[in-house]
């Protein structure tokens, strides 16, 4: 069998209705719902089956939930016989590959997810900042635009999602900055975001301090499959490495691109999208043709995937 690396989605890759088939037809579909509606405090399930969009695309809400339909995929493909050979995560879909890997259990990485999304966004509230898309232009350059900035605030790179794919962070006064700056020097597009706040920049300074005396409270394992990193797109299997590439991971950018092609270096070419939406798999086509992606969302792929 080819090597595979699992790829896991992060935020804005939620629907409304997703993993509805998972809750219906599998048991960890509804043994982890279960631990979940205990452990979030209030009726995630509902959200994700019922929506409403506005509400399930808050952080508060988007990060578990994505966390929970991840997870519940990732666990019924290793049940079924199937193991990764490396995997990495998009900024939250780091904790879904990280409890797929065995550093914790789906309860701690939940727990953890919910204090995660929930003091980001209420850094969100105490740093006023927000996240734009620059399309077009080299990484270099996109760079040079924000250390560039000397006005108020601050603006910084935040994803590496493809060559040419760019997402920024900061001040919204230094982000639109950037952007103006971005399109006069032929960017093809620049589109803010709609977030709550300047997700990996050094505004969430008050989430790193909430998360890292919760990380440093508990046990990690060391890993059973590689992850290749945000940080710094390097593969890691020991637990005691984890704890500060999480803390890090909120305030530096995501190398997406990076972890990727080093993936591709280790000899893997195939990958797997687990979890819902395509957005990764989309990023893939754009990093490296050659690449091979699939995705399971549903029960259906699944056990198409099994077949």
């Amino acid at each position: 069998m080819k090597p595979v690396a699992w790829l896991f989605p992060g935020q804005g890759s939620q629907k409304v209705g997703m993993g509805l088939d998972f809750f219906n037809k599998t048991g960890i579909g509804k043994q982890y719902f279960s631990d979940a509606q205990e452990i979030m405090g209030f009726d995630i399930k509902s959200i994700i089956f019922n929506g409403p969009e506005d509400i399930l695309r808050q952080t508060e809400y988007t990060q578990p939930a994505i966390y929970i339909i991840s997870v519940i995929i990732g666990q019924l493909l290793i049940e079924n016989g199937f193991k990764p050979s490396a995997l990495a995560g998009h900024s939250l879909g780091e904790y879904s590959a990280l409890t797929l890997a065995g550093a914790f259990d789906f309860n701690t990485g939940l727990k953890l997810v919910k204090l995660r999304s929930t003091s980001m966004a209420k850094s969100g509230l105490t740093n006023k900042g927000t996240m734009a898309a620059i399309v077009g232009l080299d990484d270099n350059k996109v760079e040079s635009i924000c250390h560039s900035y000397k006005g108020d605030g601050i603006v910084v790179p935040a994803n590496y999602n493809s060559p040419g794919q760019i997402v920024i962070s900061g001040s919204v006064n230094a982000v639109y900055w950037a952007m103006d700056m971005a399109k006069n020097s032929g960017a093809k597009i620049t589109q803010e975001l709609n977030v709550s706040g300047a997700f990996h920049s050094p505004l969430m300074k008050p989430a790193v301090e909430n998360l890292a005396a919760t990380l440093y409270s508990i046990e990690i394992s060391d890993l059973s499959y590689p992850i290749f990193t945000n940080f710094d797109a390097k593969p890691k299997t020991k637990g005691s490495d984890i704890r500060d590439l999480l803390i890090c991971q909120l305030e530096n950018p995501v190398l997406w691109s990076q972890s990727i092609l080093a993936i591709k270096n280790t000899g893997i070419e195939s990958f797997l999208e687990v979890g819902p939406g395509k957005v990764l798999s989309g990023l893939n086509k754009r990093i490296d043709r050659s690449l091979y992606s699939n995705n399971i969302e549903t029960v259906d792929q699944l056990e198409n995937f099994f077949v």
